[in-house]
């Protein structure tokens, strides 16, 4: 790339940085949570068609990424590169803002089954962990590999890996989670830890919902195993 490549480049990205609506829906999305367009059209005070415009041109730009979930399409942060330069433009202009603050109720908020696997704030901090522990490597779009020291770990807990990867259905992926807007572990893998979990008891299902209450034995296995203090 040349000079006047690159000059032109980031000419580009600052013009789709400068609309106040685009740098607003960029803000919002600072804090690692995806949001509908729905969404960062009342954050950015615009209609869901104008909306819709400024998405089109921040992907172009590769300021921000979809992912389709269901009925639902949610936009995020392309990378952590742009979150660090909008940080720091954030900085220099002295922008303060709000807090990501979720409606679901606190019963569903900590865990609940997703499908077959478990979410919640709960599950996104299994989540995190386990790529810390890199018994999880990040792959092609929202694709997980489970590591060698993680299929050894995932055996002694009594999920054998092999058996998963046998299945006909992905191994594991990140499924965006609709209460916490950050992703919990879905797929083979997602639902085989949830069905081991349920099994030692680590969690107390609703018999008539999706809710899933830790219990003391399960406290105490996900922070001795885990270091996750509930």
């Amino acid at each position: 790339m040349d000079v006047d490549d690159a000059d032109a480049n980031v000419a580009a990205v600052a013009a789709a940085i400068a609309e106040p609506a685009r740098a607003r829906m960029l803000l919002a999305l600072l804090d690692a949570r995806a949001r509908t367009s729905t969404e960062l059209a009342a954050i950015a005070a615009v209609s869901a068609s104008t909306a819709s415009v400024h998405l089109a041109r921040l992907k172009q730009q590769r300021l921000v990424s979809a992912v389709a979930q269901g009925k639902h399409r949610y936009y995020r942060l392309q990378g952590t590169d742009i979150a660090a330069a909008l940080e720091a433009l954030a900085v220099v202009a002295g922008v303060s803002r709000k807090p990501f603050v979720p409606t679901t109720p606190a019963r569903l908020r900590l865990a609940r089954s997703c499908y077959d696997h478990l979410a919640g704030s709960l599950a996104i901090a299994l989540h995190d962990r386990l790529i810390k522990l890199n018994w999880l490597s990040r792959g092609e779009a929202q694709d997980y590999a489970v590591t060698r020291a993680g299929a050894a770990e995932l055996q002694r807990l009594g999920v054998n890996v092999e058996t998963l990867r046998a299945q006909r259905r992905r191994l594991a992926f990140g499924c965006l989670d609709w209460s916490e807007r950050r992703p919990h572990i879905g797929g083979a893998l997602g639902a085989a830890i949830l069905q081991m979990a349920l099994a030692r008891r680590w969690f107390d299902a609703d018999l008539d919902g999706r809710a899933l209450t830790p219990t003391r034995k399960g406290r105490s296995e996900l922070s001795a195993r885990f270091g996750l203090a509930l």
